[in-house]
């Protein structure tokens, strides 16, 4: 089994609990209005190719410095569309003792499908963006519904996996009070989620998009 792998990073400490290696995968079906990471929409050619075995010895290199609460996290890109790559690298990094963790906006989640539930099961802690709360603006904002968000943030709550929600404040579009009380409100729901995150809206990805040729519409 082969991942499409964007790139790595050593030294994560705003990717989970304690300090992570981050592996970055190629592939996301949203097209976030915001995204910093647009270089990973697709799968590209340019990929990095590896094995879950390779990934796992390539971070464990680093694991005198993760502490007791660290590990590795997958983010994107979208991990959940190679679930059955990230759940297969997972379990061999539970099988070495090492915490996992992903980093996911759930567009690809289904109940009934069996590597996103293996990816899952493998999973220690889950960051989960909730980009928008209202589904016209959700769909504004990334291009597709969130029906099917929500219903992974209950997942998550029924299997009892640690959760930190994550929401990027944009001015004007992600900010309103009416989406931060929807927010909340949901979040008062899941038993699981230990915290809430509202991040800062930045332009550092705007470069990127220049460079790809495609309009930023912020």
């Amino acid at each position: 089994m082969v991942g499409n792998i964007h790139s790595y990073e050593s030294f994560g400490a705003a990717d989970g609990p304690g300090v992570r290696f981050i592996v970055f995968l190629h592939g996301c079906n949203f097209r976030c209005v915001y995204c910093h990471n647009p270089d990973t929409w697709a799968t590209a050619e340019a990929a990095i190719h590896a094995t879950p075995e390779e990934v796992l010895a390539k971070a464990l290199r680093y694991r005198s410095y993760w502490g007791e609460e660290g590990g590795i996290t997958v983010s994107g890109g979208e991990p959940m569309l190679q679930a059955e790559f990230v759940a297969e690298l997972f379990e061999l990094a539970h099988a070495e003792g090492v915490n996992t963790c992903l980093d996911t906006a759930a567009g690809p989640f289904r109940r009934d499908s069996e590597p996103v539930k293996r990816l899952l099961a493998a999973t220690d802690t889950v960051l989960l963006d909730l980009k928008a709360m209202d589904p016209e603006l959700h769909r504004k904002v990334t291009g597709a519904d969130n029906a099917n968000v929500f219903d992974c943030a209950r997942y998550l709550a029924e299997n009892n996996i640690a959760t930190w929600i994550r929401h990027v404040n944009v001015p004007g579009l992600t900010d309103s009070p009416a989406e931060i009380k929807a927010l909340e409100d949901f979040v008062a729901t899941l038993p699981n989620v230990v915290k809430t995150e509202y991040l800062p809206y930045h332009t550092y990805g705007v470069e990127k998009w220049r460079k790809l040729g495609i309009p930023y519409s912020l």
